[in-house]
């Protein structure tokens, strides 16, 4: 069955975006990094989220639920009243506090699970994706993931992302790696690896990029997660928990492809450079 309904994780704080480090930005573009507003981030004339939406919509998405601060009215404002999509039906979850991503995740639970919620299969599991609101995922990783058979991730080729500059390799070696079997079954997973971990020092590093399928049943593995070392209550971590407490398996679709990252104002040039002559549809 296709996973029409996609999360965004659009809750986070910005903080790395907030710091100067040079960058030439206009003065909208200025306004929007100094308060961590990632995704209304102007590029090329549009908000970055209308970009991340259009993909969406190509790839097949045809609800949204953004995870947002209770004060958010921006990207409330935006898709309600300024800019209406049209080709996507949005709503809202709150996450009171920035506990990390897998508390983000369990704040959509009840926007999920409503009876307009995401689509059931035939046991009644409902079935949606779960994407960040600061990467620029391609039509072809959307898809992939609305159209696969069950729950699982876009397993990026580290080489892949690095092509055309879209993020450079040492931030590329922060991400988190993945441990894939033989018949692309995700056997473990290392948020942030220490440099000789060894699947950092693979000859093939496979990335997740926060992009993934999931069922209604991960929203249990979200509430049992306890604080990284990070303090944060991290999706990485309930992942883990769902392979290793109740054996779950997530297919890995291998891709190699440039995924635009939006973290730092530096990061704002190559985008206008990526996007300048695209208007986005959402």
């Amino acid at each position: 069955m296709r996973a029409t309904l996609a999360v965004i994780l659009a809750r986070g704080l910005g903080t790395r975006l907030r710091v100067d480090d040079g960058a030439m930005l206009t003065d909208a573009q200025r306004v929007a990094a100094e308060t961590g507003a990632k995704g209304l981030m102007p590029v090329s004339g549009r908000p970055f989220l209308d970009h991340v939406l259009h993909e969406l919509a190509e790839g097949g998405v045809r609800d949204v639920v953004f995870v947002i601060a209770p004060d958010d009215d921006a990207i409330r404002k935006r898709y309600d009243d300024v800019a209406a999509p049209t080709r996507l039906r949005v709503r809202y979850a709150i996450q009171t506090e920035a506990r990390g991503t897998a508390d983000a995740l369990l704040a959509a639970r009840a926007a999920v699970e409503a009876p307009a919620g995401a689509p059931r299969d035939k046991a009644g599991a409902r079935h949606f994706l779960v994407c960040n609101s600061d990467n620029l995922y391609p039509v072809e990783s959307v898809k992939a993931l609305v159209e696969l058979d069950g729950p699982g991730l876009i397993a990026y080729d580290s080489a892949g992302l690095t092509e055309d500059a879209a993020i450079d390799d040492a931030r590329v070696r922060r991400f988190a790696l993945l441990d894939l079997g033989p018949d692309d079954t995700l056997r473990d997973l290392a948020e942030k690896p220490e440099a000789d971990h060894p699947l950092a020092v693979a000859s093939e590093r496979w990335v997740s990029m926060n992009l993934w399928r999931f069922t209604d049943e991960i929203f249990d593995d979200c509430a049992a997660v306890t604080p990284s070392m990070r303090g944060e209550l991290e999706l990485s971590a309930a992942v883990r928990h769902a392979v290793r407490e109740r054996g779950a398996r997530f297919r890995a679709v291998r891709q190699r492809v440039a995924v635009p990252d939006l973290s730092h104002r530096r990061d704002v040039a190559a985008l206008e450079a990526r996007l300048a002559d695209r208007v986005p549809r959402p």
